[in-house]
């Protein structure tokens, strides 16, 4: 993580010496406008400072973010290998076309929901945000599990991923509460997590659905979320430095019946509690997105890759099925494959990503250049297109099953080696408005994620698996250059950039 980011940077001892702020009011000072005090965690030990809290809490903490990571994974992928049968249910007839909208229209509502939850939270505090997100994932999970229409059913999975806040808040939370040398291993954990959900969650719903019936799927989902917020209610504690002051400004208010004693949070640009200042969050990462060619490029490529993801999701059920016919427990069974492919490519890029910086780093004279990040995910671009191409041939041909599983698994791995490094690549280049920036990339892969998967139905149904996904496969190709442009001109387009410019 890059520590210029306010909200992931360790908080800094006040200083107690003349003329500064003092950590803490005094609040027997006369009640005067121009006596400004600042409020600030006490330098000698805070029980409110979420660095301070026990290693056993943190821990727990991180536990119970992956347990929520893995519960919307869980509720995304779930219904994959059952949404033609869903579709059937409540129409009464088959939609390739519904079914694919389905799922994808998912990542739709990931795309929305980041515009409010992001802002929100720096205005109200975590705590609060997520048990109103987590409650509106809970209802909307069950109108999914009650609809009688495919509309209502689709519109409830839009909701559904409008509600979703651990993709937002999470690394948020783990920069509140650890310093920076111990994130890394909480980060890894919560990347594994929803890994884990996309591969358990699918064997799960293909069991459930064939037994009792695939609304109990839903109703398992909202289950695990409900278990998920009772935790949250129960065990989680606001971690947001400055809503933390601002309570505690408030209790000394109290505590000696002084209204308008003049007290302020240590961080007072960040404690505008008005619309304008969530209009001004709101905004903020289409300013840093429309003034950077480097993120928008690097935005397109990211949307693209990733969205492979969903095209395999939607179209593996129909090719087992089809050409191997598989039962539905199996087919949820088989998506296991991806997830070893992508848990292979987190754990090679926690070994490499940093060792590949400072080589390169090394080389030029110590002079490090956040394009330093981008050697994996030119590889990345290399081994993609290679195996959604034989993905394809190897569909239409009815090759062995095994080598179908094996080029699933490898574009797990191309696909999270190639995601990354380019997140890291826009903490390192954006610095103070990488949170924005990483914003602007998440909309633009969830809007790909949404409707690029619903022609690939059509394509293959006109020309094949094998030819329909040589051209998808195409459009993977004519991006693949993208990171090595990255890593040979970004230095000098950043310049171009208010945002990213090195002076």
């Amino acid at each position: 993580m890059d520590e210029t980011q306010p909200l992931l940077a360790p908080v800094p001892p006040p200083t107690t010496a003349a003329g500064q702020f003092p950590y803490i009011p005094d609040v027997n000072v006369p009640n005067d406008e121009s006596f400004d005090h600042r409020v600030d965690f006490n330098p000698n030990g805070d029980p409110e400072n979420p660095l301070e809290w026990p290693k056993a809490y943190h821990n727990g903490v991180i536990l119970l973010l992956a347990f929520m990571a893995f519960t919307v994974t869980f509720t995304c992928i779930g219904v994959v290998p059952i949404a033609r049968q869903i579709i059937l249910d409540l129409e009464n007839q088959e939609s390739k076309s519904a079914s694919v909208l389905l799922v994808t229209i998912w990542e739709l509502g990931e795309a929305a929901g980041p515009l409010l939850i992001a802002p929100l939270s720096e205005v109200y505090g975590r705590a609060a945000v997520f048990n109103v997100a987590n409650v509106l994932f809970i209802i909307w999970t069950v109108v999914a599990a009650c609809s009688q229409t495919s509309h209502l059913f689709i519109l409830s999975r839009f909701m559904t991923g409008c509600a979703v806040a651990s993709n937002v808040l999470n690394p948020a939370v783990i920069g509140d509460m650890l310093p920076p040398d111990q994130r890394g291993s909480a980060m890894a954990t919560l990347m594994l997590a929803p890994l884990l959900g996309g591969a358990i969650g699918p064997a799960i719903t293909g069991a459930i659905a064939q037994s009792i019936g695939w609304r109990n799927v839903l109703w398992f989902a909202a289950g695990m979320a409900g278990v998920c917020e009772l935790c949250f209610i129960l065990l989680f504690r606001e971690t947001y430095k400055i809503r933390i002051l601002q309570r505690r400004i408030a209790r000394l208010k109290k505590q000696k019946n002084e209204d308008g004693l003049a007290l302020k949070v240590v961080v007072e640009e960040e404690c505008e509690h008005t619309a304008l200042a969530i209009w001004k969050a709101i905004k903020r990462p289409a300013a840093v997105f429309g003034g950077s060619f480097v993120l928008q490029i690097l935005s397109l490529y990211g949307a693209i890759v990733f969205t492979f993801y969903y095209i395999m999701s939607t179209t593996l059920p129909e090719v087992l099925k089809n050409v191997y016919g598989f039962a539905p427990t199996t087919i949820g069974s088989s998506f296991i494959a991806f997830s070893v492919g992508s848990t292979f490519a987190v754990f090679l890029c926690n070994m490499l990503i940093d060792r590949i910086y400072i080589y390169l780093r090394t080389k030029n004279n110590n002079q490090s250049h956040p394009e330093f990040r981008m050697p994996l995910t030119i590889i990345s671009g290399c081994i993609l297109p290679i195996s959604v191409a034989l993905f394809g041939w190897t569909a239409a041909k009815g090759w062995p099953v095994a080598l179908l599983l094996f080029l699933v698994g490898l574009q797990g791995f191309a696909i999270l080696t190639g995601m990354v490094p380019l997140m890291a690549y826009v903490v390192d280049a954006f610095g103070l408005y990488s949170a924005s920036a990483l914003t602007a990339v998440l909309i633009a892969r969830c809007l790909m994620s949404t409707f690029l998967p619903l022609v690939v139905g059509p394509l293959t149904d006109q020309l094949g698996y094998g030819w329909g996904f040589m051209i998808v496969s195409g459009v993977c190709l004519v991006v693949a250059p993208v990171p090595w442009l990255v890593m040979r001109y970004g230095e000098k387009w950043r310049q171009c950039s208010a945002y990213t410019r090195d002076d």
